[in-house]
């Protein structure tokens, strides 16, 4: 589908920042479901004893994988729905979804399988709303914000996964030296289901396609899917950038997924989330600062240099942190450090790769473009997780020295990026003085 031409004079309303609370929330609660097990895998091991075999792939660490497995499937259909459609169809069809399956998750806790049906659920939601950050941005948002809205909206994304990641241990019995080991999972279900279900109903209630007049002066026609899937496979950046997130996003989906046991590859014994969360909290505050940045300076390139480089010394530290030292505490504290520095500059990849992608690939859709980097990072994740949880993570050490090779490969091809075309344009450029 063609999107008409935009004649009328820019204008931006305040509307748009309701319109991305709303959307950072459903972003959060998503995530939060997508990691709920992950940051206590051990003690949800004992929570669902004898409800699956630990060797088989349906374990534990399927939870958090299925979300990369379905995501292969569904991406293109969720960005056909948004292109076509728009965002309040596209969003609404994944906050119905997302509403009823997390409460769901939550009633059944008990059941394992249950709890992998409901994930399902959530998996086919997330691509309808993870797909739309750069739709809703360029619909509510000028030039000069649109950085700064990607930035937060993937905040929103971290700031669920810290949540996952911090309070679950905290809702549960995360220390194998106490007795209450391996329970309250139940109850952490609930209150993330009901939370979600809230969400769901107030971004149904609240959502909007796109205020009355257009934010920003752009007056190219957009291609359809179809056309815009061609046009961006012969765009020579866009093809580095799907190479970029092919490897980036896959790491960060594995260690993700796979914190507590990168944290037993450590030598923690404590399932306490912090590796995860720390590596989140940097991500947060870089998802804070570094696209805010590259809006005022009207830089692209040299942000994502800084990120892809960045990773580097983190995906090392957490690599070959047990090389580093004898001490455990040593290690532990070499863990903690790494995964601050590489969720700082991992993180704040994301959205600015989804800004610059957008802008490097139009006229395609903008959902086009970012389901296309988030479903390449999908593959290798799904991959990257079954590869480190197989045989009770037999090869996760290994899976380790292959995600720092390859961050030294992409902190190379990154370089070879070009600055975005449209940066900024002059009507914005008034607009901003």
């Amino acid at each position: 589908m063609r999107e008409p031409i935009i004649t009328s004079l820019p204008k931006v309303y305040p509307y748009r920042w309701v319109i991305l609370l709303v959307f950072m929330l459903i972003n959060m609660v998503v995530q939060i479901q997508w990691l709920a097990h992950a940051a206590g895998a051990r003690p949800a091991a004992v929570f669902y004893k004898g409800q699956f075999d630990p060797a088989s792939f349906f374990n534990i660490d399927f939870l958090a994988m299925v979300y990369m497995l379905v995501f292969l499937v569904m991406s293109f259909p969720a960005s056909y729905v948004i292109d076509t459609f728009g965002i309040r169809v596209g969003i609404s069809t994944g906050a119905v979804l997302v509403g009823t399956c997390g409460l769901a998750k939550g009633l059944f806790a008990d059941s394992f399988t249950a709890v992998v049906v409901a994930q399902v659920g959530l998996a086919v939601a997330q691509p309808f709303i993870l797909n739309a950050v750069t739709a809703v941005s360029v619909r509510w948002f000028p030039l000069r914000e649109r950085g700064m809205a990607a930035g937060l909206s993937a905040l929103a994304q971290y700031v669920g996964i810290v949540i996952a990641m911090i309070a679950t241990p905290f809702m549960v019995g995360s220390d194998p030296a106490e007795p209450g080991y391996g329970t309250g999972f139940d109850k952490m279900l609930l209150v993330y289901g009901g939370l979600t279900f809230g969400v769901a109903i107030v971004t149904l209630a609240l959502l909007k396609e796109r205020p009355p007049t257009p934010p920003s002066a752009e007056t190219l026609e957009k291609h359809g899917f179809g056309k815009g899937i061609r046009h961006i496979l012969k765009q020579r950046d866009m093809l580095i950038m799907l190479y970029l997130f092919l490897v980036g996003l896959g790491i960060f989906n594995a260690v993700s997924s796979m914190t507590d046991s990168i944290a037993a590859n450590a030598g923690v014994e404590d399932s306490d989330g912090l590796i995860g969360g720390l590596m989140l909290i940097g991500g947060i505050l870089g998802a804070s600062i570094l696209p805010v940045l590259s809006d005022k300076l009207r830089k692209r390139k040299i942000f994502l240099v800084i990120c892809v480089g960045g990773m580097v010394p983190g995906i090392f530290g957490l690599a070959f942190a047990g090389d580093l030292s004898s001490d455990p505490a040593a290690v532990y504290t070499i863990s903690l450090v790494s995964a601050f520095v590489l969720g700082f500059f991992i993180m704040s990849a994301g959205p600015l790769g989804f800004q610059y992608a957008a802008e490097v690939s139009h006229p395609a859709p903008e959902s086009t473009s970012q389901g296309m980097l988030l479903w390449v990072g999908q593959i290798t994740g799904m991959i990257f997780v079954a590869a480190m949880s197989v045989e009770n993570n037999r090869y996760l050490p290994a899976l380790m020295v292959v995600f720092a090779v390859l961050s030294l490969v992409s902190a190379v091809m990154v370089l070879l990026l070009r600055e975005s075309p449209m940066i900024i344009t002059e009507q914005d450029r008034a607009a901003a003085s």
